[in-house]
C-alpha cells in the first residue's frame, strides 16, 4: 500500500530564533519513499542538516521575527501489514546486549526507575520473560491508564501517569517504557506518523503519535500501548529515551504555534510516481488534534 503523510505548521516568533526541528522521517525509511520528502519553508531561510545522537534527521534554522510556516508531502510505500508479532522473543541478559541498546535501559527526565521500580517486579516479574512479560505491561498500562486529550500536560512522567490514571500517547508510552527498564528489558521511545489502517475511522482529528520499540531477540519491536493492538502504518520519525529526546519543534526563544495540521492517509497509486514541487507548495488539506 501506498501511504500519503505530512504537515503543515505556522509559528509566530517575536524576534530572530534559533530552531531545531525533527520533522523527517527516520533515515532507515528512505528506500521506501515513492516522492520526496521536502520540507517547504516560508519564508525559504537557510537551514542545516545534520544525524543526532540518535540518528535522527535534524533541521536547524534561524527563524526571521514575524511568521514561520513549514510543510511537507511525501508518500511512502509500506507492506500493509500489521506490526508483527514475535511471540518467542527472547529477552536478553543485560551482559549480552549491544553497548548501544544499554542507554535504553536507564532512567531518563519522564521515566524514574526509581520509583517505579518497586512497584515493577512485584506486579511483573512473575511473567514469563521476554515478549509474553512485554505484553502484559501493554495490557496492565492500556488498562490502568484513561486516555484523554484534554488533560494532556507536557510534564506528566511515567510515574504522574500511573497515579493519577489518565494520560495521551505520550503518557502510555512513557509508563510502559519505564517498567520495561526496571525489568532490564530495552526499551526506547518514538515519535511518527500513525494513520487508520486496518481499524475503523476515527473522527478526531489527526496528530502525531509515539509507541515504544523494545529490544528482544536481537531486534527491535513495536508495542502501541495507548491502542494495545498491532497496527498498521507506522512510520518512525525519531526516536530517543523519551518525548524530551524527539521534540518535533525546539526553539531557542519564545514563539507561538498558530497552526498545526497532520495528515497521514492511505494515497492512491497515482501518487506513485511522486508529486511536483507545485504540488507540495500548495500543502494538505489535513487537520491536526486529538488524535494520541
Amino acid at each position: 500500500m501506498l501511504i500519503r503523510f505530512g504537515f503543515d505548521l505556522a509559528y509566530e516568533l517575536p524576534a530572530p530564533t534559533p530552531v531545531l526541528l525533527l520533522l523527517q522521517l527516520r533515515p532507515e525509511l528512505a528506500q521506501r519513499l515513492r516522492s520526496a520528502e521536502e520540507i517547504v519553508l516560508r519564508p525559504d531561510v537557510n537551514r542545516e542538516e545534520f544525524l543526532d545522537s540518535f540518528g535522527n534527521r535534524c533541521l536547524r534554522l534561524l527563524a526571521p521575527a514575524g511568521g514561520l510556516e513549514l510543510s511537507c508531502r511525501a508518500v511512502i510505500e509500506d507492506s500493509g501489514e500489521p506490526a508483527p508479532i514475535v511471540a518467542d522473543a527472547r529477552q536478553h541478559p543485560v551482559s549480552e546486549l549491544p553497548p548501544e541498546v544499554l542507554r535504553f535501559l536507564q532512567p531518563s527526565r519522564y521515566c524514574e526507575l526509581e520509583l517505579l521500580g518497586p512497584l515493577a517486579w512485584p506486579q511483573f516479574g512473575g511473567a514469563p520473560p521476554g515478549w509474553p512479560c512485554v505484553q502484559n505491561i501493554c495490557d496492565w498500562v492500556h488498562g490502568h491508564l484513561r486516555f484523554d486529550y484534554a488533560l494532556a500536560r507536557s510534564t506528566r512522567t511515567a510515574f504522574e501517569a500511573m497515579r493519577e490514571g489518565v494520560g495521551v500517547c505520550r503518557d502510555f508510552t512513557h509508563l510502559a517504557i519505564a517498567f520495561c527498564r526496571c525489568l532490564n528489558i530495552p526499551a526506547r521511545y518514538v515519535a511518527g506518523y500513525l494513520g487508520d489502517f486496518g481499524v475503523p475511522p476515527d473522527d478526531s482529528p489527526m496528530d502525531f503519535s509515539a509507541w515504544m520499540e523494545v529490544y528482544l531477540g536481537e531486534a527491535w519491536h513495536v508495542f502501541d500501548v495507548r491502542h494495545n493492538a498491532r497496527r498498521i502504518g507506522h512510520l518512525p520519525m525519531a526516536w530517543g529515551q523519551d518525548a524530551s529526546d524527539v521534540a518535533i519543534t525546539t526553539s531557542f526563544g519564545p514563539h507561538t504555534l498558530r497552526r498545526f495540521s497532520v495528515t497521514t492517509e492511505e494515497a492512491a497509486e497515482t501518487f506513485s510516481t511522486g508529486l511536483t514541487s507545485e504540488e507540495i507548495r500548495r500543502g494538505h488539506d489535513g487537520i491536526c488534534g486529538p488524535r494520541c
